[in-house]
């Protein structure tokens, strides 16, 4: 078995991990992160997309705390103790129409300990899109979970969950997410995409941390995986003397032409006719595997719903042409009562083998124009050989979750269909389930915004593109040009 992760192809580094855990939904990572956080000694790095001081993180026991006076307190137990947030510019200033929120904000910028920067080092139209947090460049973590308002849910999405509320004390919708922490040299390098992101955004250079022996991990948080190889894949659109990175979507492609067996995704969109090409041409051969995409039922918010769902709609539809043996579906779980639950995880496990979490979604965007960050696991790389039983069992507790069922009871029937789709199918029901994601043909507006990609280009340098130049067949034929030439380099096909 070949690695799929390659450095300088489709990864940035692949460094040693002492441990590492993969943490579902925000009620579990908000718990954790918040005692590694307290423990932090020297420095908390915080690099994203989202950021609210006015998050809860421990609702359920800690009502009246959060993050605004969480930091605060922390700064005043440890004026030495740098706190480092660096967010994106727009998503960051939203907080300024909360008074509450631009309260806190003034309160921390008379605090020397805290430092709170924006982030605008990018084309116009882009986004700064990783969730980076990193303690002491010992501990850090990388996901799709932002440190935000309505994020924070249990695995159980209960329909009724009294603690899931916005400041205003609204309620929001179940919500799905992962992320994951790692400690070892991993951390370290995490570290130093922070601080090299710190100098892009502000010019300002952040001091190294000095080693040190304490310990960080979370006493409660089980270990899932122990003494691996991590890779970094990364996303930058090209800015000023800055190159464009498009390692992620490298890996993407890779992937699909790699799987055996099947893919299993979580994500939030599926708008990129390149992947879709890619996993349209695996879709032809005599035995396919199986792609399992879990994602909401429609985008957030209504310009997204109007581009995003209706790009996908399309590219589904593309793809069912090739799919005659019937290896693809889409799935939207939903709540016992019915409710649908938004998937914003961007998880990918390909067969029993590789593993990746990271903030990058399956659109134009986050293959080459926002910044992203993605954490992967290969067990084809030396010291992880025996990672491949773990990954089975975290797919496997994914589905479990969505299908209202337990991680063995996914197992033995994976064993007996030897098919992850006819395990679903049989395991689909009433009430908590996963619910075929039905494509409602989009209208006239959706299907131009679709086509020319107009929210969702493939570089910065795209939105000043002719619409002539621009749309999801140009990019469906690249996946599949793509495809051949892979399959053309390995004599045996995809492995």
């Amino acid at each position: 078995m070949e690695p799929i992760l390659v450095p300088g192809r489709n990864c940035w580094r692949i460094e040693h991990c002492e441990r590492a855990s993969v943490i579902i939904d925000a009620a579990a990572y908000y718990r954790h992160i918040r005692k590694a956080m307290a423990a932090a000694k020297q420095r908390i790095l915080i690099i994203g997309w989202d950021f609210d001081t006015r998050t809860l993180l421990e609702p359920t026991v800690r009502q009246d705390e959060t993050l605004g006076p969480f930091f605060l307190d922390l700064a005043k137990k440890d004026p030495a103790r740098r706190i480092d947030i660096l967010k994106w510019s727009f998503g960051a200033k939203k907080q300024f129409l909360h008074p509450a929120a631009a309260w806190m904000l003034w309160r921390w910028a008379l605090t020397k300990a805290i430092e709170f920067r924006f982030d605008a080092a990018h084309p116009p139209g882009c986004s700064h899109h990783q969730k980076i947090v990193v303690l002491d460049d010992k501990l850090a973590v990388c996901g799709g979970i932002d440190i935000a308002t309505a994020r924070w849910d249990t695995p159980d999405h209960d329909d009724d969950n009294p603690y899931r509320r916005l400041p205003d004390g609204k309620s929001y919708p179940p919500w799905h997410d992962v992320t994951m922490m790692l400690t070892g040299k991993v951390a370290s390098a995490l570290g130093q995409l922070g601080i090299d992101r710190w100098l892009q955004a502000t010019s300002r250079k952040l001091e190294p941390i000095p080693e040190n022996g304490q310990r960080l991990w979370p006493d409660d948080l089980k270990v899932h995986f122990e003494n691996v190889d991590i890779g970094i894949a990364r996303t930058r659109a090209k800015y000023q003397d800055l190159p464009e990175i498009r390692e992620i979507e490298a890996l993407y492609l890779d992937m699909v032409c790699s799987a055996q067996r099947f893919v299993y995704i979580e994500n939030q969109y599926f708008t990129s006719a390149k992947i879709a090409g890619a996993i349209a041409k695996r879709l032809e051969e005599p035995d396919p595997p199986e792609f399992v995409l879990v994602m909401p039922r429609s985008a957030d918010g209504w310009l997204e719903q109007m581009a995003m769902d209706a790009a996908r709609i399309r590219l589904v539809r593309q793809i069912a042409k090739k799919d005659i043996r019937k290896r693809f579906r889409i799935f939207v779980p939903v709540t016992e009562k019915g409710t649908d639950i938004y998937v914003h995880a961007k998880v990918a496990i390909v067969d029993d083998r590789l593993l990746r979490i990271g903030s990058s979604n399956l659109n134009n965007r986050s293959l080459g124009l926002d910044s992203e960050c993605d954490v992967i696991i290969d067990a084809a790389l030396g010291s992880s050989q025996h990672v491949s039983r773990t990954i089975a069992h975290l797919r496997n507790t994914l589905l479990a979750e969505h299908l209202g069922s337990e991680p063995d009871t996914v197992a033995e029937t994976l064993t007996e269909c030897g098919s992850l789709l006819a395990t679903i199918e049989k395991l689909r029901g009433q009430g908590r389930t996963l619910e075929e994601l039905d494509l409602v043909a989009p209208g006239p507006l959706e299907e131009y915004l679709a086509e020319n990609e107009v929210l969702d280009p493939e570089n910065a340098d795209a939105f000043l593109e002719p619409m002539s130049q621009r749309g999801l067949k140009k990019h469906w034929f690249q996946g599949l040009s793509w495809m051949r030439r892979s399959m053309k380099r390995s004599p045996k096909g995809p492995a």
